[in-house]
């Protein structure tokens, strides 16, 4: 199975505008998430208050490997051993995905078209499966 040259494309396509919003669309991500699944939040206790940095670098990690599997799959085998330690379960991946489309669309305003959200949905539901 491979991701789409149109969702890479359209990815892609944002990359920039993305790139530069990247903390302000983890922080919006965190905000929605706890405000909507506050059981959430525990789990990223001890994640101190940058982690939404780490969150902002994988999303930039994100944009600029989606072509390159090779490439992104150390940050996302990275960011899958710290899932296992702090407890993420595979059931928790659609809130956090609902949560980061959604802070994607606010901050990005009209960038983030049904399109580019569609794509962006695309591309996390084929990573995260592998």
């Amino acid at each position: 199975m491979k991701l789409s040259q149109k969702t890479i494309d359209t990815v892609k396509r944002i990359a920039n505008p993305v790139s530069v919003n990247a903390e302000s669309i983890a922080k919006r991500m965190y905000e929605i998430l706890f405000e909507k699944h506050p059981e959430m939040e525990k789990l990223f206790d001890e994640a101190g208050a940058n982690h939404h940095k780490k969150l902002a670098l994988a999303v930039i990690a994100f944009v600029d490997y989606i072509d390159d599997l090779d490439v992104l799959e150390n940050t996302l085998e990275k960011i899958a051993v710290e899932h296992v330690k702090k407890n993420i379960k595979p059931e928790h991946y659609p809130l956090i995905e609902k949560s980061i489309l959604k802070a994607i669309k606010d901050v990005l305003g009209d960038v983030a078209t049904n399109e580019v959200i569609d794509a962006w949905r695309e591309a996390f539901s084929f990573y995260l499966k592998y």
